[in-house]
């Protein structure tokens, strides 16, 4: 899909050729991009807004009208010209590991005579794990925003218009269509998302794609164009906090404690060329991890919760489960809620520190603010001292059928570079499954270079793409070889790009594995590749198993979120996070429902909600890489100024999904939906449309398409004065596919195959400036030739012979061809 947008925005830019702007200055084709694929070159790095064109007959200067050629045909699939961009702001706010970033541009439709319309297609790259919240476009006549339902009876989706845009051209880059703009037309756009913060040795940094192409600067007169950029920090922590760096000239606005602002705002003759990147630390050198609680009111019935709690906790009766909590606040349960009627409050907690061994290196507070919100910080003054544990790691690989070619490459190249950063102490093997199992070893291995060198040439032997997928098997054989663990952190890894039938099973068999191991359970991490595993399902396993998630949606990403998954859950340097005092709240509720190990290389967040008096002071324990029992008192302190329901909502959206999937729990898909429609972020129970709203209606009316709630009549909704709906595609990644999966169908081929030899020639005869082949149709037949047999090949190109005579080749090549 990524292959055929770039190539569509290729064909754009040689028909933007047409575009005659005066004596002043035509548009320049773009510049190449050496030692770099083409498709690669036209990929959107910066907000764009692209013309869809089907008809290349309009495209022409909507101010100086020229004399064109005539040309025969449509582009097919259509060409997409990038508009040229008139202005361009960033406002981005931080907030403990979280940033939310708004765009908001100005667009101008150059390409179209006025006389003419045509679709805009907007494409929004966004930063690390983006997730779009809301567009609005304004345009000539009308107004258009994104909002996001709930459909309980699915007859509802067949009353309003269907798309097929409003989805993800890559993982992070979000497209949507806006239909029939008018040429000479102006368009304001403003686009939100979150994105995570990176950290690294430290260091918080947020990175904001902002590199404009030469081609979306207007043509003609050289005129100044403003760009801004507004940043605001809020570590959340209370102490100083200190930039690093910058890519552009911030002016700092304002400092007060744990708070940052800053303002870039000039006229500038061309768009920036890179992307926006700052980094900051909070004083003392701490790492920073935060666990925040944050409030509701909530109101229930009891007879109606206790049905609730008991499909939720599944075997665990509700005296089990209130025993549980007073035992321990990360009770094995699944976000386990006891409420009785009356005013209910929602905790969160965020820790911001590396953990070790002396105890006077740290300094942790609570914060609470009068709307009951929560924060646990820490900090740690480091010494240099290496306080990870030792680690015993089995790693297990999909080597399926459908994992053949990139995907099982790129997986064998982040299991070699893993496999050579294990300690020597260290103690590893390798299970490859598909229908079956092989083992490396039948027992742990310590991890010395010879024996590092012998695994590497393994798996280039034994990594073969063929077969099924069971994953159960190889995860028992895993737990079997890690029973006799002492003194270390065991670890296992699980990769795969498939699904299987017992899911849920395996999730019961693990949670009863990490029942009877004790103290020191193992870990179990998982990766997910493409689109055809079930990501909730690995998403509950790894929670079940106390370790980490991660995914590559492409083959081009598989093996750094590979290296990152290995890298930051190797690192633990604390184990077996409780906080004490908590047992006097009449309810607790905890995402994820066991806390997993603190990293040293990872901010880790646990949020949740809490009901009852919030006491004044909190005692954490865990246990360090020396097996000692590590203790340490909070205290409460007030925090504010944090939109704690919307820095977590994802977190939470994501683990509340994984358990109503497992538990089939209706009551759970209908609080995700809730919190999804409350907080703007997807989710697997809503659906985004795009609302339309005609200039002229009264401002009672435009509130009332605007204001949607989670449930509503569609029908009246597109039966009222001016207003229209356009459903747009599902933004989940799904449940997991598995035919896709017994089939072993390869990742990224759900996308078009090849049309039939006909079907070919038949778009390259009437294509004219869409999809070509070295800017010339003829060159596109005789590819399409090589497809068929000697006599219908003779017989096309025959037929590419007569059409030159009537001139639809010639012109094609004068049209499209310097």
């Amino acid at each position: 899909m990524a292959e055929e947008f770039a190539k569509a925005v290729e064909d754009g830019l040689k028909l933007a050729k047409r575009i005659y702007f005066g004596k002043d200055r035509s548009l320049s084709a773009p510049k190449s991009v050496a030692m770099e694929k083409a498709t690669q070159s036209y990929l959107p790095t910066a907000p764009m807004v692209y013309a869809v064109i089907s008809d290349p007959a309009i495209v022409d200067n909507p101010d100086i009208p020229s004399y064109q050629p005539h040309v025969h045909g449509r582009c097919d699939p259509p060409a997409l010209i990038p508009l040229q961009m008139n202005g361009i702001g960033v406002e981005a706010d931080c907030y403990l590991d979280t940033a939310f970033v708004t765009i908001s541009g100005s667009w101008r439709v150059h390409c179209v005579m006025r006389s003419r319309s045509c679709d805009c297609r907007i494409a929004i790259p966004m930063g690390e794990q983006g997730s779009i919240l809301g567009v609005e476009v304004d345009v000539a006549r009308r107004s258009y925003c994104t909002q996001l339902i709930t459909m309980e009876d699915k007859t509802d989706i067949e009353k309003v218009a269907q798309s097929q845009d409003g989805s993800f051209l890559e993982p992070q880059i979000f497209i949507l269509t806006i239909p029939q703009v008018d040429g000479g037309s102006n368009l304001s756009i403003k686009v939100s998302w979150s994105q995570k913060l990176l950290y690294h040795n430290g260091q918080f940094s947020i990175s904001v794609p902002y590199s404009f192409p030469d081609y979306v600067t207007p043509a003609g007169k050289v005129i100044p164009k403003r760009e801004k950029i507004q940043l605001n920090v809020n570590s959340g922590t209370g102490t100083e906090v200190l930039c690093r760096t910058t890519s552009h000239p911030l002016k700092e606005l304002r400092r007060q404690v744990g708070k940052l602002g800053f303002l870039y705002e000039a006229e500038v003759l061309t768009w920036s060329k890179t992307d926006f990147n700052f980094s900051y630390t909070v004083k003392l050198q701490t790492i920073v991890i935060v666990i925040v609680y944050f409030l509701k009111l909530l109101l229930k019935i009891q007879n109606r919760f206790l049905q609730v709690t008991y499909s939720v906790a599944c075997s665990c009766n509700l005296h089990l489960c209130m025993t549980l909590i007073r035992e321990r606040c990360s009770a094995s349960i699944f976000f386990l809620e006891i409420t009785r009627v009356g005013r209910s409050v929602d905790i969160s907690l965020v820790p911001v520190s590396m953990m070790s061994s002396v105890h006077q290196n740290y300094h942790l507070f609570i914060k609470l603010s009068p709307s009951a919100s929560i924060c646990l910080i820490g900090f740690h003054h480091s010494d240099g001292s290496d306080n990870d544990f030792r680690k015993q790691v089995v790693f297990i690989v999909d080597i399926s059928g459908s994992m053949q070619g990139r995907p099982l490459e790129n997986a064998k190249n982040a299991l070699s570079a893993a496999l050579s950063k294990l300690n020597p102490q260290d103690f590893f093997s390798i299970i490859a499954f598909n229908g079956e199992t092989y083992l490396f070893s039948s027992s742990m291995e310590l991890a010395t270079e010879e024996t590092i060198e012998n695994a590497i040439q393994w798996i280039d032997i034994k990594f073969v793409a063929e077969g099924g997928t069971n994953i159960l098997l190889p995860l028992n054989q895993a737990i079997e070889m890690l029973s006799n663990n002492c003194n270390s952190i065991p670890l296992i890894f699980l990769i795969t790009d498939g699904s299987v039938e017992d899911e849920r099973h395996i999730c019961d068999v693990m949670r009863s594995h990490m029942t009877d191991r004790g103290s020191i359970c193992p870990r179990i991490s998982t990766f997910g590749i493409g689109s055809y595993c079930n990501h909730y399902f690995l998403q509950l396993l790894a929670l079940i198993g106390r370790g980490y998630y991660d995914a590559a949606y492409d083959a081009d990403s598989i093996d750094v979120g590979m290296e990152r998954l290995f890298a930051t859950a190797s690192s633990a340097i604390l184990a077996n996070i409780t906080i004490d005092a908590l047992e006097h709240l009449d309810a607790l509720e905890v995402y994820p429902f066991h806390i997993p190990d603190l990293l040293s290389g990872s901010p880790l967040t646990v949020s949740g909600r809490y009901q009852g008096t919030f006491p004044d002071s909190l005692k954490a324990r865990g246990i360090l890489a020396d097996m000692s029992n590590f203790a340490l008192d909070l205290k409460v302190q007030n925090a504010k100024d944090i939109p704690l329901e919307k820095v977590f909502a994802k977190q939470q959206i994501a683990l509340l999904t994984a358990q109503a999937w497992f538990s089939e729990s209706k009551q759970l898909e209908e609080k995700v939906a809730k919190m999804s429609i409350q907080t703007g972020v997807p989710s697997e129970y809503t659906r985004m449309v795009l609302l339309q709203t005609d200039r002229g209606k009264q401002a009672s009316e435009s509130a009332g398409i605007q204001e949607v709630s989670a449930k509503i009549d569609l029908q009246k909704l597109i039966d009222s004065k001016g207003g229209k709906m356009i459903l747009l595609r599902s933004l989940g990644v799904g449940f997991g596919n598995l035919i896709a999966t017994t089939e072993n169908i390869p990742l990224r081929s759900e996308e078009a195959k090849l049309p039939e030899p006909t079907e070919i020639f038949i778009k390259a005869a009437s294509n004219c400036c869409g999809k070509l082949c070295n800017c010339c149709c003829c060159m596109y037949c005789i590819q399409a030739c090589s497809r068929m047999n000697d006599q219908c090949s003779l017989v096309v190109m025959q037929l590419c012979s007569a059409l030159a005579c009537f001139g639809i080749i010639s012109c094609c090549s004068d049209v499209c061809c310097d």
